[in-house]
């Protein structure tokens, strides 16, 4: 009897949807690659030297990492710090921001709340924007207002959570597209209940203020589109992998201790990886303020993670791209208003 993955019964039905629709795709011509880190320094403990020293391992050794590896411009990785709102201290977020400055990473916004209510988050949220702007130089302004990436902490994006736990706002989607979110990166969140139903997509949610979970289900991105939703959901890899070829495994993109990178996941990476036209866009996430997984991720791992995707890329014959978070969505809107790639590379460098 085959033993499938906790919650598998929500996401399923889509990988195998997804699976069938990719019969006769060809390889893609170019793959942008993003690394979404939930980085929570305060993670287990409220001890502020702990928390500046797992700042401090990042900032000194991941340039050292990043130095070593170049995509098919000539770039180097780069690594996204979807840093909470909660744990917010200037002297933590401003040794990351000199990594953004420096060309190899970037910060975005994640929170953690549970039924404060509306008016809190947004001026939770409010707050924390404008700091990470005024005070650190971080996030974009577009339309006069400030751009940001989202991850929701717990996985319980839109009170997708059963009991409400670790959110409450059913109305939570048009409250990010209001505040200002260009994309939510939360999925995959499987094996949690939050896992939407529309996997291995680039989709847009499409809010009922009146329930929870908007994005279960959503409107397909495809080239030359434009907006259809409310919020832009840009997922990473979900579906299934075999161990010793008899045994299911969940793969949902997530690089840890407890998950080494190896040939075989890469690829299943780039099978799964959301698809725009002849671009794939591939988004891993960790939590790399956690010891083991941090020392994994500075010891190795991560070399081993871009020499395995230059390889497997190369194989293919496409394109590598590291990107941010923003350099990938920028990428996607690119793709979705169909502008000629060289008018949005200016358009990228002048932002």
């Amino acid at each position: 009897m085959i033993r499938l993955p906790r919650n598998a019964q929500i996401w399923l039905p889509g990988y195998c949807w997804s699976r069938l629709a990719a019969i006769g795709r060809p390889r893609p011509r170019r793959l942008w690659l993003m690394i979404a880190d939930h980085f929570e320094p305060y993670w287990k403990n409220r001890d502020d030297g702990l928390a500046r020293e797992r700042v401090r391992q990042w900032r000194e050794r991941w340039p050292e990492i990043a130095a070593r590896r170049r995509d098919s411009t000539g770039n180097p990785p780069r690594w996204t710090f979807f840093y909470p709102q909660e744990e917010y201290r200037p002297e933590l977020i401003e040794p990351l921001a000199e990594l953004a400055r420096a060309g190899i990473a970037d910060v975005e916004v994640h929170i953690h709340h549970d039924g404060e209510g509306e008016q809190d988050f947004l001026e939770r949220m409010q707050r924390y924007l404008d700091a990470l702007e005024s005070r650190h130089g971080l996030l974009r302004r577009r339309g006069g207002r400030i751009a940001f990436g989202f991850i929701h902490g717990n996985w319980a994006l839109d009170n997708s959570l059963p009991g409400g736990r670790y959110c409450g706002l059913n109305n939570e989607i048009s409250l990010l597209r209001d505040l200002g979110c260009y994309a939510d990166f939360t999925m995959p969140s499987a094996p949690a209940p939050s896992q939407a139903r529309t996997v291995n997509r680039i989709y847009w949610a499409v809010d009922d203020p009146s329930r929870p979970k908007s994005y279960d289900r959503g409107v397909a991105a495809e080239p030359g589109s434009g907006r259809r939703g409310d919020l832009l959901m840009i997922p990473g890899p979900l579906g299934l992998r075999w161990v010793h070829r008899i045994r299911p495994r969940m793969e949902n993109g997530e690089l840890g201790a407890h998950q080494p990178v190896t040939a075989g996941r890469v690829r299943a990476w780039l099978a799964l990886a959301p698809r725009l036209g002849d671009e794939a866009f591939l988004k891993l996430f960790a939590h790399g303020a956690q010891e083991r997984h941090r020392a994994a991720f500075l010891g190795g791992e991560l070399d081993r993670l871009f020499e395995l995707v230059g390889e497997e890329t190369c194989r293919q014959g496409c394109e590598l791209r590291y990107a941010t978070a923003w350099e990938l969505y920028l990428e996607v809107e690119r793709i979705l208003l169909d502008v000629p790639d060289q008018v949005a590379k200016s358009h990228r460098d002048v932002l």
